[in-house]
């Protein structure tokens, strides 16, 4: 049925896809409840996945029909589950995103989610209504290339890292003071976890603390995670970044990293002894148990924003041949936090791998005419008091029904039918906080045609404080190449001439720098309603972030289900006749 609807590129996938070995369907069962936890050794309430954090790993074969049950038992919160990294090819009713693809799934309500993992690689899930992701609603996702295929790259074992900040907070408390006209900014995580551990300094908790709540590093659950190795042997780690705010860095002590994979993507392979992790990023490295000794650090550090007060998150590679023990060695650290080129060196270190045996990859076409450039220009705003992020001028702000099926539907007033105005690209002052900083509201929808190609540049400037921070990017639905970067203010007759038109990496997250640009090539081929917004959890809850749609005629002539609907104003399609 998708190739009736798909784009070329698309009906590609499905045909290749359709190739592999015989898939299966893959269930699970997740029971979502708040829960006590104490990840860095401080008690607070999170939600988990049936009983346990972080979330269950999620296992699939290219090709399998992937479905998860997810029964919320968390009683004063809707949810959703977004599948990052996994492109919904017709299914853009189940990427999981409130107010776009789905309404919440209520309290005391069931909903499963149904979708074809058509791409091998690294990825994860997470809450995506509200700032769930920061109450540690997330889990990975691993999609296994078929038994009689092969990755471009050999290995004896693997291991799966998640890699995520951490704040004693809850999330209810950090969203008012987000949304409060006396703005409380949450300030920097108290830890840095892995595998959802890590050790919270407990002489630092104040003496009159919420009741019920306790910190006591000696509790196993924050005791650091241990990842045992066999000496002599090659390992994959999988790496996957959930952070809310923080840009992370990675460094095994005494061992160096082989980069082979990032965002479900072979890439040419580089050795690096430090990784970069910005949120919403996976990755795969290469690592030789070779080195003497028997216990190493594995540490992670922020950057791009002041680590003074965050203590590096740890855990411990182990030799399998000698008892485990914690390392007398320091930290490990890698660069320093502020030293921004040493990120845009590796960054731009990224190349697609070429003649890549995957009959799935997205080979670059140069010579495909672009039909938009699309300048995005990222600015931090107020509405009426507030503080806010905003693209264009324009907050995001989440609709009442969900915008796909508003389009599916056309139902009249359910979202804004105004396009959000095009950014010139002179005439704005980058370096500069916006004046006025009064900015507009809306749905963000930027409409486009399905075989579309466009090219985003996402202009990154001064924030109210004249502060320019790194800002990630997520693209739901699609990947796109990563043309490069600039300094400065992008130069529509200048700034392409630097793009990398021979081997651009194939990606679905990418960083803007500080007071600089990043340019990404899309090919519009999956019809649905796809976020891009920046993927710090707080930046998007103030509404940095759009939406792109097209092809909605294809996706009304497939329909979407019932179950999806149910709030705004797509409670009355129950008594009207299926699309």
């Amino acid at each position: 049925m998708a190739m009736k609807w798909a784009g070329s590129w698309v009906l590609a996938t499905v045909l290749a896809v359709a190739g592999l070995a015989k898939a299966a369907v893959v269930e699970y069962h997740f029971k979502v409840a708040y829960m006590s936890a104490a990840p860095d050794c401080y008690s607070k309430t999170i939600i988990g996945i049936n009983g346990g954090y972080p979330g269950p790993t999620i296992r699939a074969t290219q090709g399998d029909t992937v479905k998860v049950t997810f029964e919320n038992h968390v009683v004063t919160e809707g949810i959703t589950m977004h599948w990052h990294g996994i492109r919904q090819i017709g299914s853009p009713w189940a990427d999981g995103t409130a107010a776009i693809s789905q309404c919440p799934i209520l309290y005391g309500e069931s909903f499963t989610y149904e979708f074809i993992v058509d791409r091998p690689g690294t990825y994860f899930y997470h809450g995506h209504f509200g700032c769930q992701r920061a109450a540690g609603f997330y889990g990975p996702l691993i999609v296994d290339l078929p038994k009689d295929k092969h990755e471009p790259f050999t290995y004896d074992g693997e291991h799966m890292i998640i890699l995520n900040d951490w704040w004693h907070r809850s999330i209810v408390g950090q969203e008012q003071g987000l949304e409060s006209i006396n703005f409380a900014w949450v300030g920097e995580p108290q830890s840095l976890l892995l595998e959802g551990r890590g050790r919270y300094n407990c002489s630092n908790v104040p003496e009159y603390k919420p009741a019920g709540l306790s910190c006591n590093q000696s509790d196993e659950r924050c005791a650091p995670h241990v990842w045992s190795v066999e000496r002599g042997k090659t390992y994959r780690l999988r790496l996957a970044s959930v952070a809310s705010l923080s840009s992370l860095n990675f460094k095994i002590e005494g061992h160096s990293m082989k980069v082979v994979e990032a965002d479900g993507h072979s890439i040419e392979p580089f050795w690096t002894d430090n990784l970069d992790l910005y949120s919403g990023e996976t990755y795969s490295v290469l690592v030789k148990a070779d080195k003497q000794g028997d216990n190493f650090h594995l540490g992670l550090n922020v950057r791009g924003r002041n680590d003074e007060q965050v203590p590096t998150g740890l855990g411990i590679l182990n030799y399998k041949d000698k008892p485990v023990q914690q390392p007398t060695t320091p930290a490990p650290k890698g660069p320093a936090w502020n030293d921004f080129e040493a990120s845009k060196r590796q960054a731009k270190t990224y190349k697609a791998l070429q003649n890549n045996p995957d009959p799935t990859s997205h080979p670059f076409d140069a010579s495909a005419p672009v039909t938009r450039t699309l300048v995005l220009l990222t600015t931090q705003n107020k509405v009426e008091g507030r503080i806010k992020w905003s693209i264009n001028n324009l907050t995001y702000a989440p609709l009442q029904t969900p915008l796909l099926a508003g389009l599916v539907y056309n139902i009249s007033g359910a979202y804004d039918t105004t396009p959000p105005p095009d950014y010139p690209a002179h005439g704005y002052n980058i370096f500069a906080p916006p004046e006025p900083p009064h900015t507009n509201v809306g749905s963000g929808m930027y409409q486009f045609n399905t075989g579309d190609v466009v090219d985003v540049i996402i202009q990154n400037a001064a924030a109210l404080n004249n502060v320019s921070e790194i800002h990630p990017w997520h693209l739901h639905g699609h990947d796109f190449w990563i043309l490069g970067y600039g300094e400065g203010q992008f130069d529509p007759a200048e700034s392409p001439k630097s793009y990398d038109l021979k081997s651009p990496p194939t990606r679905n997250n990418v960083a803007t720098f500080p007071f600089g640009w990043t340019a990404v090539r899309v090919h519009l081929d999956n019809p649905g309603a796809w976020p891009f917004h920046c993927h710090v959890e707080w930046h998007f809850h103030m509404g940095m972030g759009v939406v792109f749609t097209h092809g909605i005629d294809s996706v009304r002539a497939r329909g979407i289900p019932n179950s999806v609907l149910g709030c705004g104003l797509t409670k009355q399609l129950f008594s009207l006749p299926s699309p």
